[in-house]
């Protein structure tokens, strides 16, 4: 009789990892579909299969209670996320460019008509539309705006770090101002999407703390980043934590202490959001497992 439970239970875990599988395949032919419509911004090189299947696993694991059509949006805005790093990142190559980047995403977040020279602002328009169209947009929006808007500050304030001190023009920030500015890793961003496309009728009320405990999340995924990309960092000329600290140690115990923060702040979410609260928790979780083997990207 314990042998036939065992073996029941592993068939009713094996069913549920089956499920949620399936809702990432369902997820990673929306991203497909996303890639083949847009290929002035997702060129061949670092947007292939393999990363949005990976964006997708992620996402579903992580909201595993979803379905399918409520997961396409958050899926959608890690996509713009990758996108929007690669750009600024790997194709900005003046200050005078990135700003045009920049008050372009602004623009399009904001609802303005996208430029058809600016695809990856079409795609955001395209995004920002959809997202206008949940009824929670019409009270949570502002709340999306304003994080789209501390991530496109992230990435051009991360841009002029590198590039001052690639080119000598100043020493690299402090550990604390690099974490300051973890909204560079656009995940809450994702977050505050997905909130606002999935929340129930206590997310309005609950959003601040949210987006407080995602903060607290992102910044310890920031680390959690760094310590597996380091050696690519090297390689690309981008900045990573260990860079700013004597002894990789360090990082690795500021790691530490924020996961012990962010969990915190999400058990303070639980009796109030439960749902948001165990997002947060296996977004923490699962981001970490998937940085102990691997990568999103796939570009050496």
């Amino acid at each position: 009789m314990a042998q036939l439970l065992a073996v029941g239970d592993e068939l009713r875990q094996a069913a549920d990892h089956g499920r949620v599988c399936a809702l990432a395949a369902q997820g990673q032919r929306d991203l497909q579909r996303c890639l083949a419509a847009h290929p002035a911004v997702f060129a061949d090189g670092p947007f292939d299969a393999t990363l949005t299947s990976s964006i997708a696993l992620a996402i579903a694991f992580s909201a595993p209670w979803c379905d399918a059509a409520e997961l396409r949006l958050t899926n959608r805005a890690v996509l713009w996320g990758f996108a929007l790093d690669w750009q600024v990142d790997r194709l900005a190559t003046s200050a005078a460019e990135l700003d045009r980047l920049v008050q372009g995403q602004l623009a399009a977040a904001d609802g303005a008509p996208a430029a058809t020279n600016d695809p990856l602002a079409q795609f955001l328009a395209d995004f920002r539309a959809d997202l206008a169209a949940v009824p929670a947009f019409a009270t949570l929006g502002g709340a999306w705006l304003a994080a789209v808007d501390r991530t496109l500050e992230a990435m051009r304030r991360e841009w002029h770090w590198k590039t001052g001190v690639r080119d000598r023009l100043q020493p690299p920030p402090t550990l604390v101002e690099y974490l300051g500015n973890a909204d560079n890793l656009a995940c809450t961003v994702v977050n505050v999407a997905h909130f606002v496309r999935t929340g129930g009728a206590d997310t309005p009320a609950g959003l601040d703390r949210l987006v407080v405990a995602s903060d607290a999340v992102q910044r310890a995924l920031r680390l959690v980043n760094d310590l597996s990309t380091y050696e690519r960092d090297l390689r690309w000329g981008d900045l990573n934590a260990i860079m700013l600290v004597d002894d990789r140690s360090v990082v690795e115990q500021e790691l530490t202490r924020l996961v012990g923060q962010a969990i915190d702040l999400i058990g303070e979410l639980r009796a109030d959001c439960p749902r948001e609260a165990t997002y947060l928790t296996r977004q923490l979780g699962y981001t970490t497992g998937f940085y102990r083997s691997t990568d999103f990207w796939g570009v050496s």
